[in-house]
């Protein structure tokens, strides 16, 4: 099948004139976001089940899931730079197909387990070849004009939102079939958008932009993020990410205990802010994220939307002092609406300075800085709920992210030297 199909109509190499992206092509990255968000957490009702089929000792079924959930991060974090630097060799659209059949394969061994081992093989696996949505955005990037880039990151998100919304319904039901079904769903969901795409989705990046060679030492994670913090246009932004991602944690697991005990609220109840969220978070990356962008640049836009968010942690924090529900809804509201303006923000301006053989690279990086902040926030968030108050996690998020909107104040001026220089070039 010939891929050589034009996505853009562009010219030039680093004053490329571009029309408006395929909007086929846009289509079936925000298909392949929904079926990869929504293969992720189809299984997640039935993980702990499936697990304590292989425990002699159920009492370690908490810890043993614990460690898988990290294990994925783990592998994540690590294989997550490699593939977008392959992404940026060889292109985007085999390194996308990769990623999707190993995530395939993880979901298989899992789903058909028989050990406790090929569990964990099967989430190595997944994690190992987890980098799939650094080298989607990364696409996303190689066919849109930059300042349009944090709008149809916000398209691609939304979609990614609904499937996080509605995989664990579909898992739940599915689940009273067999356990290994969600697990064998999720595989021929993945399988099929790779079918589509092997025979639809054109490559994105022109060998012209691609880079000429890797070594294997350039494989390196560290040394590759490294690399980029060496830089300080870049350097402080991933920064950001990574403490904006921090606290976020809280907002998760540790939000239902918050509730649970301060509130008195089961999982029901506790299930129904999630879906609160999701839905906040998929109108707000679909329908306001291209508006904002259009009316203010990406950096007003990140820090008014992570000052929303250090507010949103404030509130609900209170909720452990007072007992209010109206509180969670302010704090949570506030989180879900910004937290979906500020991702798309800072992947617009990590675009922005990334050159068209870097996009891959600064997408996955920025990937592993979440991998690597959701692993510690995790730790960090329960720590600091058990040990020092259950309001801690959240008043120090609050903490955090302001210093995540010192770190992009610090790349404002790194961003307008690029902004120049881009601009020069175009003349």
């Amino acid at each position: 099948m010939s891929t050589s199909g034009h996505l853009t109509s562009q010219t030039g190499s680093s004053g490329d004139k571009m029309s408006r992206p395929s909007r086929k092509a846009i289509f079936f990255l925000a298909v392949v976001a929904f079926l990869n968000s929504m293969g992720m957490t189809i299984i997640s009702p039935v993980v702990p089940f499936m697990t304590q089929r292989y425990l002699n000792n159920s009492g370690n079924l908490a810890l043993v899931v614990a460690v898988l959930t990290s294990i994925y991060g783990i592998c994540q974090l690590l294989a997550a730079p490699g593939l977008g630097l392959l992404s940026d060799r060889f292109g985007r659209r085999p390194i996308l197909f990769v990623c999707l059949l190993g995530s395939a394969i993880g979901y298989l061994f899992f789903g058909l387990g028989g050990a406790l081992w090929l569990l964990f093989l099967g989430r190595i696996i997944d994690g190992l070849t987890g980098g799939n949505i650094g080298v989607l955005f990364a696409y996303v990037a190689d066919i849109t004009r930059p300042e349009e880039r944090g709008k149809y990151f916000g398209l691609v998100g939304s979609f990614s939102g609904v499937g996080f919304l509605v995989g664990p319904g579909v898992g739940g039901l599915l689940a009273t079939f067999n356990l290994s079904t969600p697990f064998l769903v999720a595989v021929a969901v993945i399988l099929l958008a790779l079918v589509w795409g092997f025979f639809f989705l054109p490559e994105s990046l022109h060998k012209a932009h691609r880079i000429s060679a890797i070594s294997l030492r350039a494989l390196n994670p560290f040394k590759q993020l490294g690399g980029l913090f060496s830089h300080t246009h870049q350097r402080w932004l991933l920064l950001a990410v990574f403490l904006y991602y921090l606290p976020l944690p809280s907002m998760g697991a540790n939000l239902t205990i918050l509730l649970k005990d301060s509130l008195g609220w089961n999982a029901a109840a506790a299930g129904m802010v999630t879906t609160v969220v999701g839905v906040v978070d998929i109108v707000v990356q679909g329908v306001l994220v291209g508006k904002l962008l259009s009316a203010v640049s990406e950096v007003t836009l990140s820090i008014s939307s992570l000052i929303l968010i250090a507010v949103s942690y404030f509130l609900v924090g209170l909720i452990a002092l007072i007992a209010s529900p109206f509180l969670l809804l302010g704090g949570v509201l506030l989180g879900a609406g910004a937290g979906g303006l500020v991702e798309n923000a800072l992947r617009g301006l990590l675009s922005r300075l990334a050159g068209p053989r870097q996009q891959g690279l600064i997408g996955s990086a920025s990937q592993s800085m979440q991998s690597l902040a959701m692993i510690l926030g995790s730790l960090f968030s329960g720590l600091l709920y058990v040990e020092f108050g259950h309001a801690t996690p959240y008043w120090s998020g609050a903490l955090i992210i302001a210093l995540a909107i010192g770190s992009i104040l610090l790349a404002v001026p790194a961003l307008h030297a690029h902004q120049t220089e881009a601009e020069h070039k175009a003349e």
